[in-house]
């Protein structure tokens, strides 16, 4: 599963509005002037994420966007399902045998369990002083 450039960007939008939750509305102009991002392309993605009742958005000289609910309540999945559809590694598994039906399946679920328990909320607190395992990428 690829997720492209609107469920991560979707995703940056949602944990700025969580790590300014409370503060009143943030203007997506400022959003995109601190990530270096596209302000007319959030503007795109913004709009099925206030649809979806995501986010609410304020008028006027001092308006912008904020979450609709506490970023604790909001979970990754919610997000990427808006922007980028149903979760599935695979289009078509019906026409695989049963052994790359159960592979692809199981894939699913994962990935679906672990953006279903992440909340913009984790996402908004999280530090770098945990070790990860990185990729090998080798030439």
């Amino acid at each position: 599963m690829k997720i492209s450039t609107k469920g991560r960007y979707g995703l940056t939008i949602m944990i700025e509005l969580a790590k300014h939750f409370g503060d009143g509305p943030i203007p997506l102009r400022q959003i995109a002037a601190e990530k270096d991002l596209s302000e007319a392309y959030l503007e795109q993605l913004v709009s099925p994420l206030r649809i979806a009742g995501l986010v609410k958005s304020v008028r006027g000289a001092y308006g912008g966007y904020l979450l609709a609910l506490p970023p604790s309540q909001i979970s990754a999945a919610d997000v990427i399902k808006v922007l980028e559809g149903p979760i599935q590694p695979v289009e078509g598994i019906e026409n695989e045998e049963v052994p790359q039906q159960q592979l692809w399946m199981r894939i699913r679920d994962a990935v679906k369990n672990v953006l279903d328990t992440t909340s913009i909320e984790d996402l908004a607190n999280y530090n770098d002083d945990t070790d990860v395992d990185g990729y090998m990428f080798y030439i």
